[in-house]
């Protein structure tokens, strides 16, 4: 009977060592697929600031903001609170030393594999529900960028929109607080989309985000 017994529990015994061993290894090799936050983007409700025709657009994401997190690619996305067409001439991505206005390397953003597109914010398809507002914003997410980004830098998302009349009635997203590692500056009348490596920027970061949202890893 004790023979039994024993061998009763060895049984049980392997048999819990078998399931334990399969899960752990089954967990380990799960991979990671989430989309993850490399900043803390906009928080809370937004309002909107519009009339955007003939202005560069800065958004700066400090190195100092940065989570701990490594990704080989980097997702803009923009929020829009109203217009139907929203005309890009261009848009690029500068890196400084953390710090500096010196610009380092250059990057460029597409959209649809462009960097002057003109989006279609009355659509549907990119736009899902209508008609834009603040309390209805129209989030577009950006091409990845393959840059990894490094606490050691500060990076400049900009952006220059057309001076024509599409851009005059869009409306960019903006938080109603100062709720965001983000942060924006414009420049009226002047593309500094063109800016090379040993230039520098035209000046930094002094207000809430506009139309920047959300920096991620996919």
């Amino acid at each position: 009977m004790k023979r039994i017994y024993k061998f009763a529990t060895l049984t049980l015994m392997l048999f819990a060592v078998s399931v334990y061993g399969f899960s752990r290894k089954a967990t380990r090799e799960t991979p990671l697929t989430a989309t993850q936050n490399l900043v803390r983007g906009v928080v809370g409700p937004v309002g909107g600031d519009p009339s955007w025709a003939n202005y560069s657009l800065l958004n700066i994401i400090p190195g100092s903001a940065l989570f701990p997190i490594t990704s080989p690619t980097t997702v803009f996305y923009f929020g829009f609170t109203a217009g139907s067409m929203a005309d890009i001439s261009n848009m690029v991505l500068y890196t400084t030393p953390r710090g500096s206005l010196a610009i380092s390397a250059v990057t460029p953003v597409t959209l649809g594999g462009i960097s002057n597109p003109s989006i279609n914010l009355a659509s549907t398809a990119v736009c899902p529900v209508q008609p834009l507002s603040t309390t209805n914003p129209c989030i577009v997410r950006f091409d990845p960028t393959t840059i990894t980004l490094a606490a050691a830098n500060d990076y400049y998302l900009m952006v220059f929109f057309t001076n024509d009349s599409n851009n005059q009635a869009i409306s960019a997203t903006q938080p109603s607080s100062i709720q965001s590692s983000l942060g924006s500056s414009f420049f009226g009348g002047t593309d500094y989309t063109h800016l090379t490596v040993g230039q520098s920027l035209p000046g930094t970061a002094t207000r809430a985000p506009n139309f920047l949202m959300y920096v991620m890893t996919n």
